[in-house]
C-alpha cells in the first residue's frame, strides 16, 4: 500500500480568500458571519450567513470560461488552483495519472435559481443551453480537470456536508491502493441564495438569532442551528515516494479515513452516535497510540441542538473518560458551513493545527451545555503540542466521515 501525503492546499472561504489569510483569521478568531449583502433578507427570520469578500474570482479562473460555470464551479477552480500552484505538481506527474476528486453537496445552485423562473416565465425555447453544463454535480470536478489537464482517475462525490472529506478520503484510497500518483481533491459549494435560504430554512436547520455574535455558536446551550457558508477548499494528495523523490515540501500525511453511514433518518444524526464512532475508529485503526491530550478535533459543529450532542457522544464512545482530554474546535463559528466545501476547508485546518501545534477558537462561546461538556477551545486559540489531527463531517442522509493526520515521520 502507497503512504500518501499533502503537498499543496488552497482556500476561498468567509475569512480569507487564500489559505494563509484563512489561517490566520481563524487562529485570531475572526468572525465571518455578518448579515447577508448578497440578496435583500429584510422579510426573511434568516438574515446571516458566511459571504465571501473582497474576492476576484477573474483574476484566477479563466474569464472566458467564467460564463460557462456556475459560481460553485468558479469557487473550485479558484481553491484548486492555489493548491496547484502550492504544490508545483504539474509538469512532475504523468498527465493520466494525475486525477480530481471534487464535490459539492448541492451542485449549480445559483444556475437553477436563475434558469427555473425563466422556464415558468418564458418558456422552454429559453432556457439557456449552458443550463445542464453549469448545474450538474459533477462539472466542478470536471472543470477543475480542465484547467489542469488531469486525465486520470476523475469523480465527483456528494455526500451532503460530508463531501468534502468523503472527497478527500477517496482519493486517498486511489492514491493508496495504485490508481493515481496525485489527485487534485476539495468541495465547493454557492447555495447562498433566496431559494437556498429558504429550503433550509425550512429543513429547520438554520439559526434565526438576532445577532451576527450569537448565529453561528456550536456546542453553546445557546445554538439555534446553522448559519450558511460558501466557498471552496482544495488539496493536492500524492504517493509519498513520488512527493519526495520531486523534493516537494510535505505538510501531512493522510493516516486513516472512514466512512459509514447512519441508516437512521434523512436529517437527524442517530443520537446514540454508533456509527459515527466508528468512523472516527476507522479512520485510527491503523495507527500507534497517541496521548489524548495530543489529539486534536476538528469537529463538524454545526450548532444544531443534535449534530452537537451526537458528536459529543461519538468522541465519548471512541475515547471513554479520555474524550476530555481532547482539544476540540468548529471553525463553523467564524465561517457558518460551507456544506460540500466544509469537510476540505476544515482538513486543512487540522493539518495547520498540526503544523503550528495551534488549536484555532470555537468563538461566540458563553453558554457551557451540560450535555456537551468537552473541551471546545472556547473563544482563544491553544497553543499545545499536536501529534494526530482529526477531522469529522457529518452529512444529512447519515453519512459520516473521519479523516487523520500526521506529520511525515
Amino acid at each position: 500500500m502507497n503512504r500518501v501525503v499533502v503537498t499543496g492546499m488552497g482556500a476561498l472561504t468567509p475569512i480569507g480568500n487564500s489559505v494563509q489569510e484563512y489561517w490566520d483569521n481563524a487562529v485570531k478568531g475572526v468572525n465571518g458571519i455578518d448579515q447577508i449583502t448578497k440578496f435583500d433578507v429584510s422579510e426573511s427570520k434568516f438574515k446571516f450567513a458566511g459571504e465571501l469578500k473582497n474576492v476576484d474570482l477573474g483574476a484566477v479562473v479563466d474569464k472566458a470560461q467564467m460564463r460557462k460555470m456556475d459560481l460553485f464551479s468558479q469557487y473550485g477552480v479558484y481553491a484548486a488552483t492555489e493548491a496547484v500552484k502550492d504544490s508545483g505538481i504539474l509538469g512532475t506527474v504523468d498527465e493520466t495519472r494525475l486525477g480530481v476528486y471534487f464535490g459539492s453537496g448541492v451542485g449549480g445552485f445559483t444556475t437553477f435559481c436563475e434558469e427555473y423562473p425563466i422556464f415558468e416565465e418564458k418558456g422552454a425555447r429559453r432556457v439557456s443551453p449552458l443550463f445542464v453544463p453549469k448545474m450538474i454535480y459533477n462539472i466542478a470536478a470536471g472543470n477543475v480537470a480542465i484547467a489542469f489537464g488531469a486525465k486520470g482517475v476523475n469523480m465527483c462525490v456528494s455526500t451532503a456536508c460530508a463531501t468534502g472529506a468523503t472527497a478527500i478520503g477517496e482519493a486517498y484510497k486511489a492514491i493508496k491502493h495504485g490508481y493515481a500518483d496525485a489527485v487534485i481533491t476539495g468541495g465547493t459549494e454557492a447555495a447562498l441564495t433566496p431559494f437556498g435560504i429558504a429550503a433550509f430554512g425550512q429543513c429547520k436547520a438554520l439559526s434565526d438569532a438576532p445577532t451576527r455574535d450569537t448565529a453561528s455558536i456550536p456546542f453553546d446551550k445557546r445554538r439555534r442551528g446553522f448559519v450558511m457558508g460558501e466557498g471552496a477548499a482544495a488539496l493536492i494528495l500524492e504517493e509519498y515516494e513520488h512527493a519526495v523523490n520531486r523534493g516537494a515540501k510535505i505538510y501531512a500525511e493522510i493516516v486513516g479515513y472512514g466512512s459509514t453511514c447512519d441508516a437512521y433518518h434523512v436529517t437527524s444524526p442517530d443520537p446514540q452516535a454508533f456509527a459515527t464512532a466508528n468512523a472516527v475508529k476507522e479512520a485510527m485503526k491503523d495507527l500507534a497510540a497517541v496521548s489524548a491530550d495530543k489529539i486534536y478535533i476538528n469537529a463538524h459543529g454545526t450548532g444544531t441542538h443534535l449534530n452537537d450532542l451526537t458528536e459529543t457522544t461519538t468522541f465519548k464512545n471512541v475515547f471513554g473518560d479520555d474524550a476530555y482530554k481532547l482539544h476540540i474546535s468548529s471553525t463553523k463559528s467564524m465561517t457558518g458551513h460551507m456544506l460540500g466545501a466544509a469537510g476540505a476547508i476544515e482538513a486543512i485546518t487540522a493539518i495547520n493545527a498540526l503544523r503550528y501545534n495551534t488549536v484555532p477558537p470555537t468563538i461566540n462561546y458563553v453558554e457551557p451545555d451540560e450535555e456537551c461538556d468537552l473541551n471546545y477551545t472556547p473563544n482563544t486559540a491553544v497553543n499545545t503540542e499536536i501529534e494526530l489531527a482529526l477531522s469529522t463531517n457529518l452529512g444529512f442522509g447519515g453519512h459520516n466521515a473521519c479523516l487523520a493526520f500526521q506529520l511525515v515521520k
